[in-house]
């Protein structure tokens, strides 16, 4: 394998690692949208709440087993984004 590409997986690993992994994760932010707005625009309202409540439950159950901290830190991020949601109020990101 070239050398060159080796150092460039390396490098984009190394720029994923040091990234917002629950905020802002590049494999999310590739586009010209993140996808967590395209998938509230669309669904309705009922419908995208669902959906962070499901990811809530998700992330709360499989922490102690996968990304522990990162995990609970995604699952608070969901809530809030359901929260907001149920207010009408636009996704604090």
């Amino acid at each position: 394998m070239n050398p060159d590409k080796v150092r460039k997986k390396e490098d984009k690993f190394f720029q994923e690692v040091e990234a917002d992994l629950v905020n802002h994760p590049p494999h999310y932010t590739a586009g010209t949208i993140e996808t967590i707005d395209y998938i509230k625009d669309v669904q309705t309202a009922k419908e995208f709440q669902g959906y962070c409540i499901g990811n809530v439950i998700k992330y709360l159950s499989r922490h102690r087993y996968k990304n522990g901290l990162e995990d609970l830190e995604k699952a608070k991020v969901y809530l809030g984004w359901a929260i907001d949601s149920m207010k009408g109020e636009p996704l604090e990101k």
